[in-house]
């Protein structure tokens, strides 16, 4: 019987798949695997729902993987943690350092799975789940084994891994290690964390910050559909970035170890007079540009088009083409009507 997603995605998009069912025990992952496999039923896997857009029903069988638990080991200078791909991440966020182990606050309120999260190798603040990943393990398609792949085998990237491409539709993530160092150093060189001094911030003060300005800048899914920041921020030559700076001289980029610059996509956006732009119900957030919104009944072809929209102004007004972070899923792509 067909399922209504609405409530398994934070945009909110009432559309319906085949055939839910929630992976609690990732023991039986393989049996379903296989049955699906032998009726010849397409299957899709999700996590939180916050990184997706759907732009249709979908003819498939989701598996909402819902399997929890964390186990601890240590040694002398780190603490290792192994995480179940249900869990949700900021809860594990705000659990490890209730334990006295800091290392993730930087990625506190980032909404979706610890499954989800190195996917897209997920980051704020400074800090990039490569930076804290000790391996992956996830169960191989469609022969159902299991494979563990150490952090450099994940081919992490500026929002990129290896399940995002080689392995993509061909791994289910199941369990995610993390090494955490018992010497806290603290990462402060990102916007309103840069005011803190290095000698006497402690882990719950980046926390609470992180989570006071994330909770400023971006709606609540429960208040206002949305999946974060909806596009990456471009990564540019220096000449393209001096070009930029020639006319828009409080341009905001981050330069990196090889010489390019990151630019802030919601300045882009900004600056492209999109902020607080809106089609419809589906709009461009008011405090975040970065931010795509469901006002409450907009489509995903909506939310499709208007990401379309601010794809083609931000080019047209500085040469440089935005890519979305959330997969989008249905008979629409971003690339296609």
């Amino acid at each position: 019987m067909p399922v209504s997603l609405k409530s398994y995605n934070t945009f909110g998009i009432d559309y319906q798949c085949a055939e839910l069912i929630e992976v609690t025990d990732t023991a039986k992952l393989p049996e379903l695997v296989h049955s699906l496999d032998t009726q010849g039923q397409s299957y899709f896997i999700l996590g939180g729902g916050s990184n997706v857009l759907l732009t249709s029903d979908i003819d498939v069988t989701v598996l909402k993987m819902a399997n929890l638990g964390v186990e601890i080991t240590e040694d002398e200078d780190h603490w290792f943690l192994s995480v179940a791909a249900g869990e949700n991440w900021h809860q594990l966020v705000s659990w490890t350092l209730a334990q006295g182990m800091p290392g993730l606050e930087n990625l506190a309120l980032i909404p979706g799975t610890v499954g989800a999260a190195p996917i897209q190798n997920i980051g704020a603040y400074g800090v990039e789940l490569m930076d804290v990943c000790d391996w992956v393990e996830y169960l191989s398609l469609p022969d159902c084994q299991t494979v563990r792949l150490k952090n450099d085998e994940c081919e992490f990237g500026y929002r990129e891994s290896i399940f995002k491409s080689r392995l993509k539709d061909k791994a289910i993530i199941t369990r995610v290690g993390f090494r955490l160092p018992k010497l806290w150093q603290p990462k402060l060189n990102y916007g309103p964390l840069a005011e803190f001094s290095v000698d006497t911030v402690t882990p719950q003060m980046i926390f609470e910050r992180v989570i006071a300005v994330r909770s400023d800048k971006l709606p609540d899914p429960a208040k206002l559909g949305n999946a974060g920041s909806f596009f990456k921020n471009p990564i540019v030559d220096a000449a393209t970035f001096a070009a930029i700076v020639k006319q828009y001289p409080d341009a905001v980029a981050y330069a990196l170890d090889d010489g390019r610059m990151k630019l802030a996509a919601g300045w882009l956006i900004d600056k492209a007079g999109l902020k607080g732009f809106r089609q419809g119900d589906a709009g461009v957030h008011d405090k975040q540009a970065l931010v795509l919104v469901n006002f409450g009944g907009a489509s995903g072809k909506e939310i499709l088009q208007l990401a379309k929209h601010v794809i083609s102004e931000v080019r047209s007004r500085f040469g440089v083409l935005l890519e979305p972070e959330p997969n989008v899923v249905g008979k629409l792509s971003i690339l296609r009507e």
